[in-house]
């Protein structure tokens, strides 16, 4: 009996030994297991953290805004230009930057509201194509140091966008298109060996037209030409404007880079044929859309070299006040050979290695 008592005590002893240790398993397994889970959680963590510091050591996705005034050939071809620009410092579109691209069609207005949205957004740079964007952008942008980098602007000093063109001194930086004027007298007096009166039309708000009339009047007598200017304000009075030119006996018109009076080209043109005299655009595109003849400046190499400078500040290698303004003041001939035909104008000698072109052979 008692035999059979020790061996029933002794199994149950057994059974609750056996027990305790599969129990004692299955909680070091289970504690293993949840351990191991921890711990892939906090290398996962760990790594996607780290991942996310590498992205923003590399360079995180930049933000920039651009604001081209209007829609003239100029202009687009300076935005081409600045594309490149930024891709030659590293920099393309949907990889590493985002563009917000406006345009203002040729409204202030418009171009200080678009300009104020991007400051808002704190964008880490802001692109500039023409003077009046140029200024609006500067407006919006001067309070929060945001740079801004601008083409197309002949005059940047007397826009009071910088403080010289050796260093900017602002904000700002990029680069101007100061116009080739003298050789652009030469071009006039060529074609036009009898010409006396030459007629401009320009805009009284543009900084850059006041300042390219000031110097067009001081070259003007060593080419034998009187100036004869007229101010306009706005879009509606350009056709008084150029009719006004016309009763005042010009041979011909010359443009500057006037963004309101290119921006109305057909107005200008079609007061110009009618008197049976030519116009002189200020870059090629102008001669494609009828001008006879200029000497024209790249504005897609122009765009380039404004997109790098505002690569290399993006990549905290080149400070805008510390900048100095690229300028381009050598352009090339670009002539219509439909509109000098039209006109009974021969192609100077001295010009005949020019590009010759017809009206909207650039579509």
């Amino acid at each position: 009996m008692k035999n059979n008592m020790v061996k029933k005590i002794l199994s149950v002893g057994l059974a609750a030994v056996m027990a305790l240790s599969l129990s004692a398993c299955g909680s070091s397994s289970s504690a293993t297991t949840a351990a191991g889970t921890t711990a892939a959680a906090e290398t996962t963590a760990a790594g996607s953290s780290e991942s996310s510091a590498a992205t923003e050591a590399s360079g995180d996705m930049k933000k920039i805004g651009m604001i081209q005034f209007t829609t003239v050939p100029s202009l687009d071809n300076c935005y081409t230009g600045f594309l490149q620009g930024l891709e030659a410092e590293g920099f393309v579109e949907g990889q590493n930057i985002t563009i917000d691209f406006q345009n203002a069609n040729a409204e202030p207005s418009t171009a200080d509201t678009e300009a104020q949205t991007m400051a808002q957004k704190k964008y880490d740079l802001i692109g500039a194509i023409a003077t009046p964007a140029a200024m609006s952008a500067y407006g919006a942008c001067k309070a929060d140091g945001i740079p801004v980098v601008f083409t197309a602007v002949s005059d940047p000093v007397a826009a009071q966008l910088v403080e010289s063109l050796d260093k900017s001194g602002t904000i700002c930086a990029g680069s101007s298109d100061q116009l080739p004027i003298e050789a652009q007298l030469k071009l006039i007096r060529a074609f036009l060996p009898d010409a006396k009166k030459i007629g401009i039309l320009y805009t009284t708000s543009e900084p850059n037209s006041i300042t390219d009339l000031e110097i067009i009047k001081k070259l003007a007598p060593k080419y034998d030409f009187e100036i004869v200017d007229q101010g306009v304000t706005n879009a509606s009075e350009v056709v008084s404007g150029a009719q006004t030119l016309v009763s005042k006996g010009v041979d011909c018109f010359t443009n500057f880079t006037d963004n309101n009076v290119v921006n109305n080209l057909p107005s200008v043109l079609q007061a110009a044929a009618q008197a049976g005299i030519p116009v002189f655009g200020s870059e090629e595109g102008q001669v494609y859309d009828g001008c006879l003849a200029s000497i024209s400046i790249d504005y897609v190499a122009l765009g380039k070299e404004t997109g790098i400078i505002a690569g290399k500040i993006l990549k905290g290698e080149l400070k805008p006040e510390d900048s100095a303004i690229y300028t381009s003041n050598e352009g090339a001939p670009f002539i219509n050979t439909e509109v000098a035909e039209s006109l009974n104008l021969e192609i100077p000698a001295d010009y005949q290695d020019g590009t010759m072109v017809t009206t909207g052979s650039n579509k």
